[in-house]
């Protein structure tokens, strides 16, 4: 399905209706995930590495009020050194569409523009959960709620360690998503290969993948798929080292009382300056990892008999 409020780039346009493998891609850690210049160097080194999966990269943003598909080079840029970017999730979409501004979007924001594009895999870092402390706050991202309701096979590190993850599996679990952890039966933790937790399914090629996702939507089902690619051994890093950043951060975002959308920017950045910048070469390395595996995916998906 397509709307014509979005604006798509004609390379991704020409490759959806010739039905070749393309790759979403979110615009928050360009513009609200990383520092400048790293965030335009990762932007552009994910997209080229999906270009070499074989696949046409579709980076997702709102520029001046219009839901964009694939961007340029000016257009990346743009994102990653204005000052006004707004962080959009799908309850903004409205919002900054009237009042012509700009938007990153989210992973839910980005699923939803995607799929009215007719895109069927999303490449992100890692996906938004129900936050610590969540039973008072009711903290929980719309992401769970935009992957049960939009057929989108979503490759990420895992849930974001600063968040419940716990939590995040059983609300997955009652959301009916099928969550596929890749090549481990442990589900991992964004900057760690590990959780604590088991993973709710495992697959370890990527054709069995695309069939998982064909088949759940062949039968009908709306949901998405999440899919937890853990970030390389050579690059994590491990839950002794990552756990006291987190705390510390999290006491520093509660006596700032900073809420709502401003938490996981906040804890995200603060991380990295406590890390010493160990975080942020992780962060880079497994988005790098969940692009390569998105494209297999896309092209693998891509191949199979349509009805």
């Amino acid at each position: 399905m397509t709307t014509p409020l979005l604006s798509i780039h004609p390379e991704v346009a020409d490759a959806l209706a010739a039905g070749r493998a393309v790759v979403a891609l979110e615009s928050t850690i360009i513009s609200h995930g990383m520092p400048y210049p790293q965030n335009v160097a990762m932007a552009t080194q994910v997209e080229g590495l999906v270009r070499e999966g074989g696949a046409v990269p579709a980076t997702i943003a709102v520029l001046d009020g219009v839901p964009t598909v694939g961007l340029d080079a000016e257009q990346l840029h743009l994102l990653a050194t204005h000052p006004e970017v707004d962080k959009v999730s799908v309850r903004d979409l409205g919002h900054v569409i009237a009042t012509k501004r700009h938007g990153a979007t989210t992973v839910a924001a980005t699923m939803r523009i995607a799929s009215l594009a007719g895109i069927r895999v999303f490449v992100t870092g890692g996906i938004g959960g129900v936050h610590r402390g969540a039973e008072d706050s009711m903290d929980v991202s719309a992401d769970l709620v935009e992957l049960s309701q939009t057929p989108m096979a979503v490759v990420s590190a895992g849930v974001k360690s600063i968040l419940d993850i716990g939590r995040t599996l059983e609300y997955l679990e009652t959301l009916g998503v099928p969550v596929v952890s890749f090549g481990t039966d442990e589900f991992p933790s964004f900057y760690s290969r590990t959780s604590g937790y088991a993973a709710p399914l495992r697959i370890d090629d990527v054709a069995t993948l695309a069939g998982l996702c064909d088949a759940t939507w062949r039968l009908g089902l709306t949901t998405g798929v999440s899919i937890a690619n853990p970030v390389p051994a050579d690059e994590e890093m491990p839950r002794a080292d990552i756990d006291g950043l987190i705390a510390q951060a999290l006491a520093e975002c509660d006596a700032k009382g900073i809420h709502g959308k401003g938490i996981t920017p906040f804890l995200l950045g603060r991380i990295v300056e406590l890390s010493g910048g160990r975080s942020l070469a992780t962060n880079i390395a497994l988005v790098k990892n969940n692009a390569r595996l998105g494209a297999a995916l896309a092209v693998a998906y891509a191949a199979l008999p349509q009805a």
